[in-house]
């Protein structure tokens, strides 16, 4: 399958590292002009020069730093980038902790970022979608999600929200060409799960036997027996924006190595 993109504009929030990033190259790779965002220009300005080392043409990353979780980092990114085509609502923070030490603050940094960061993109961008007939947003959620994790329940309840969140939009633009879905990723090798691998295991072993010890005692339920990479998550964000999943929307679509025990998506 030919997953065409030229002529789209993408914005994909927190795209300087990580699953982000892998799906910003997923998508410029496919021909879209890709809005590649941080809270510093700096690193923006460094994932773009190792994009372009890579090949990509520099014409097709556009930077777009600013915070999506103020009104004033919002409007800076989006104007950066112009008209969206296509939303990856892609910024989140996650990190382990007791459960009934979690405080007030902690709840609601986490709300701000992982939930109404995406829900004011969106506001921001569907309307215009919708006038155009034509459109894609994607939320990057977690099987956390629908497995709430036990060191983590604020991050998991986040993510539960933000599946309601894509539903919930989709039905709003139903009808008008644009598709609304939700991606739940699973354990993925990134810098931030290598900070939480060791806060759950030995710190002292070999990231190799550290990887090991951390999927086979705190994600047992994996049927790949290892971290997703995050390239895998940017084939799949790439594919339902394309026009080939034109008939996909309001979905919440797995890449979670068969994480969540379900025979359903």
């Amino acid at each position: 399958m030919a997953l065409d993109l030229t002529g789209k504009t993408a914005f994909v929030s927190g795209s300087t590292q990580g699953i982000g990033f892998a799906i910003a190259k997923r998508l410029a790779e496919a021909g879209a002009r890709v809005g590649i965002n941080g809270r510093s220009a700096h690193k923006v300005e460094a994932a773009i020069l190792i994009l372009a080392k890579d090949g990509l043409p520099e014409e097709l990353l556009i930077g777009a730093p600013g915070d999506v979780t103020t009104d004033e980092g919002l409007t800076e990114a989006l104007g950066a980038v112009g008209e969206v085509d296509i939303l990856v609502n892609n910024l989140g923070i996650f990190g382990a902790q007791p459960a009934l030490e979690i405080p007030d603050a902690d709840w609601q940094r986490f709300w701000e970022v992982n939930v109404l960061s995406a829900v004011r993109l969106i506001r921001a961008t569907l309307p215009k979608m919708m006038a155009r007939g034509w459109g894609r947003v994607v939320n990057i959620a977690s099987d956390s999600a629908v497995v709430i994790p036990a060191e983590m329940i604020h991050y998991g309840a986040t993510k539960s929200a933000l599946l309601a969140v894509s539903r919930g939009f989709a039905k709003e633009a139903a009808g008008s060409g644009v598709t609304v879905n939700s991606v739940l990723a699973g354990p993925t090798l990134t810098a931030g799960i290598e900070d939480l691998v060791y806060q759950l295991v030995d710190s002292s072993k070999s990231w190799a036997e550290a990887q090991r010890e951390f999927m086979q005692e705190h994600r047992a339920q994996s049927l790949l027996h290892r971290l997703i990479e995050p390239e895998e998550i940017g084939n799949m964000v790439a594919y339902l924006a394309s026009p080939l999943a034109s008939a996909t929307t309001g979905g919440a679509l797995r890449v979670d190595g068969g994480y969540v025990d379900s025979i359903l998506p």
